[in-house]
């Protein structure tokens, strides 16, 4: 935006693409369309302050938008499109597409990083290539970090005048519906970017401090809840890196900090990685030996996992919140993803696409990044050996139990020595009544289940990665 609005008499406007099929191809959650149309509202408001039109264009899928956005840009004598540039398949494929298309048409087009806070592909080791691990991609990131900055640049100036009326922002896209109500989307997502930095502020002034101890308790409310806003673009990974090296420098205090600056790098993590080895766009594991595992494909058991009717109680509680505010805590994402894959043993590509049909923070990169990890697919220092054990990670994860009676109703009476394993450490006996008759038995022996897994990756033998993309 800053880039297109150098000069104040320069007349600008903000395009935004519907494209319904495209999504629906990328399995994108309607709790997530419903929030990008109520931030487009806010934004629309925003801009019009500042003599900017907001122009919407309605279009099947990518394929339609070389051409519509060409013509647009030739209907209002455009000289120039400014973009920030994406780095999944398809939408590298969409902006080659679009430079070709304007190009033809003698308008420039210029593609610019935003969505990382260093641009992927410009971090490597000496030897040239990139790092598929994350500590010492970590090390280099910083280091580029402390170089090159990351201040957040300042908002555009207000236009002279709008050379164009705003479009009429829709309340609803035809066949993508929101799975949580309208009460709960306004309370635990409202929309703008004034609202992103509200979080902002306010988890820098009250949550950082303590982020490292209460990061991984689901019940303490200590993570910033942010994710939904840097991925739909309501506010830049600079900002909030600004923010945590401020609040260290103010307070001294960098253990909260510095960690929740790491959580920001493995997002850039991911992306890099996504840019690096494309062929994780395509549905394909990172770690290419990995490609003969015999998944399991048991669509009840699956079902079971979606529900939230394991007989886990933290991975029940997780999946619960899932469905019903459309978010889950960072840590509970790997412990359900770690139980579908290693407990069940059920692909992990059939999590990946549950997740990103209702998250409200759907990212590919960093959705994928954290599936392939859980299931040993993936950017992992650590060998296919690291599985959770779903019991242990409750008491450490929700140790007094109140995340999970929070969710899973049927447990709200259990004490704290019974709400880990409501049925016994056992199977309990055919002859005794279940203390929590309304709660499922547990679906699996994790041990059994730990034996059957590690038995399926010893099976697999390294593989050269040459040619595999």
């Amino acid at each position: 935006m800053l880039d297109a609005c150098k000069e104040r008499n320069t007349e600008v406007a903000c395009i935004y693409a519907i494209t319904p099929r495209q999504w629906q191809a990328h399995d994108v959650a309607g709790v997530r369309i419903d929030f990008e149309l109520r931030t487009l509202a806010a934004l629309k408001n925003d801009l019009e302050k500042l003599n900017i039109p907001l122009l919407i264009l309605t279009l099947p899928d990518f394929s339609a938008l070389p051409k519509a956005i060409t013509a647009l840009a030739t209907q209002h004598n455009i000289k120039a499109v400014h973009a920030n540039r994406q780095y999944e398949l398809n939408e590298a494929s969409r902006d080659n597409a679009v430079t070709a298309s304007l190009a033809s048409s003698g308008i420039a087009f210029h593609l610019h990083h935003d969505q990382c806070a260093v641009a992927p592909g410009t971090i490597a080791k000496s030897d040239g290539g990139l790092y598929s691990v994350f500590t010492p991609f970590k090390r280099v990131w910083l280091d580029r970090l402390a170089t090159s900055g990351f201040t957040p640049r300042p908002a555009p100036q207000k236009r002279l005048t709008a050379f164009a009326k705003s479009d009429d922002i829709p309340e609803r896209i035809t066949g993508f519906s929101s799975h949580i109500d309208p009460a709960t989307a306004a309370t635990w997502w409202p929309a703008g970017e004034n609202s992103a930095l509200k979080r902002l502020a306010d988890f820098s002034a009250t949550g950082l401090k303590d982020y490292l101890d209460k990061r991984d308790l689901p019940a303490a409310d200590g993570v910033s809840r942010l994710s939904p806003y840097l991925a739909i673009g309501a506010i830049s990974p600079r900002q909030c890196l600004n923010s945590a090296f401020n609040h260290r420098a103010r307070h001294g205090d960098s253990a909260g900090s510095d960690q929740w600056i790491a959580e920001l790098g493995w997002r850039d993590f991911y992306k890099h990685v996504m840019h690096g080895w494309p062929r994780v766009c395509r549905h394909r594991p990172f770690k290419l030996e990995t490609d003969p595992v015999r998944w399991r494909h048991d669509e009840k058991e699956f079902q079971q996992w979606c529900e939230g009717r394991t007989g886990f109680p933290l991975v029940d509680a997780a999946m619960r919140q899932l469905q019903k505010t459309g978010w889950m805590h960072n840590r509970l994402r790997m412990v359900v993803a770690m139980f579908l894959t290693k407990d069940l043993l059920i692909d992990w590509r059939w999590g990946e696409r549950f997740f990103m049909q209702h998250l409200i923070d759907g990212d590919l990169s960093a959705n994928n990044g954290g599936w392939q990890w859980s299931a040993s697919t993936g950017n992992d220092a650590v060998p296919y050996f690291r599985i959770f054990n779903p019991v242990s990670q409750s008491m450490k994860c929700d140790p007094q139990g109140h995340f999970i009676r929070e969710y899973v109703p049927e447990l709200i009476n259990a004490s704290t020595a019974d709400i880990h394993q409501p049925h016994g450490k056992g199977q309990p006996s055919l002859f005794e009544p279940l203390r929590f008759p309304d709660y499922p038995l547990p679906m699996v022996d994790h041990r059994m289940a730990r034996d059957r897994v590690l038995a399926e990756f010893k099976c697999l033998k390294p593989l050269a990665e040459a040619g595999q993309d």
